[in-house]
């Protein structure tokens, strides 16, 4: 009864994926090199943060994160972890592909960060933002990180910058998504009590909602940084450098120890990412603690 189940005509849907194909190409070659030179700030920006790593002296770069992970969390234990964990990857012979890769996230969190903060705090503001941004995320979220690098590629070719730009695009929602609950589930009496000072709405989210959300959106960061080093072997496909090249070359050619140890750097990195910015936000909420106005 129901032997095959009814299509759009072939002809019909070709000539619409032509037709799609041809409208994104024309746009590409008419604007294409505008877009791309919108861009060269964030180019330059990739360069110099890159060449600032790769060209600091390792004792420095090991100074630098024991530091900030002592900082963060106060225990002997974590700095040790950390700075294991980066010497052992220079041992190995990975050093300046972790410093590109590094350089790579952090200037993506930063983007991220950038752009996903005021987005959050707009969805917190609006109902009705937050009912038309969410399911974009949804596709966002849930959209093959492979998909991505097509318009990416075809917009702005090959290289570092549209790797960033789709590194950026997968990672961002969390940061999104949890900047968004941290505000909404802000104490009300604590918003009334800003209001009764005469807190301008400005004030109010600066001095109040912001502080109180801060956990939660150290939270979001958390989870964008983790994702943006899941993109890096995928982005290294279009020309981004770092850990994720010799993972691809692996993959391509059969070298299993080559993507191995690459592949547990990459997880070095996230762990050592991980756990001082989980440090760091706890640290922040029991600095914030008690200071809500």
């Amino acid at each position: 009864m129901f032997d095959e189940f009814p299509q759009i005509d072939n002809g019909l849907l070709r000539d619409l994926k032509r037709a799609i194909d041809e409208g994104f190409r024309a746009f590409t070659r008419s604007y294409g090199d505008a877009i791309e030179t919108m861009f060269d700030p964030l180019r330059h920006f990739l360069n110099w943060s890159e060449k600032l790593l790769t060209g600091t002296p390792w004792p420095i770069i090991i100074l630098i994160a024991a530091g900030l992970a002592w900082f963060a969390s106060r225990s002997a234990r974590m700095v040790i972890g950390c700075v294991a964990t980066l010497c052992l990857i220079g041992a190995f012979g990975m050093w300046d592909d972790m410093m590109k890769t590094i350089s790579m996230i952090l200037t993506s969190t930063l983007m991220a960060i950038a752009v996903g903060l005021p987005i959050g705090v707009l969805m917190s503001r609006s109902d009705r933002v937050q009912a038309v941004v969410n399911p974009v995320l949804d596709v966002m979220q849930t959209m093959p990180p492979f998909v991505y690098l097509i318009p990416v590629v075809m917009l702005l070719g090959i290289g570092k910058v549209p790797g960033l730009i789709a590194v950026v695009i997968y990672a961002i929602p969390p940061m999104i998504r949890l900047t968004n609950l941290g505000i909404r589930q802000v104490d009300g009496e604590v918003l009334e009590a800003a209001d009764a000072f005469g807190s301008s709405r400005w004030q109010r989210l600066v001095k109040a909602e912001l502080p109180l959300a801060l956990p939660t959106i150290m939270a979001g960061i958390n989870q964008t940084i983790m994702m943006a080093l899941a993109m890096v072997v995928i982005a290294s496909m279009i020309g981004v450098q770092g850990l994720g090249q010799p993972v691809l070359q692996a993959i391509s050619n059969q070298y299993f120890t080559l993507g191995l140890f690459n592949g547990l750097a990459i997880v070095g990195i996230a762990i050592v990412f991980d756990r001082v910015s989980q440090a760091w936000g706890r640290r922040i909420q029991k600095h914030r603690g008690g200071h809500h106005v």
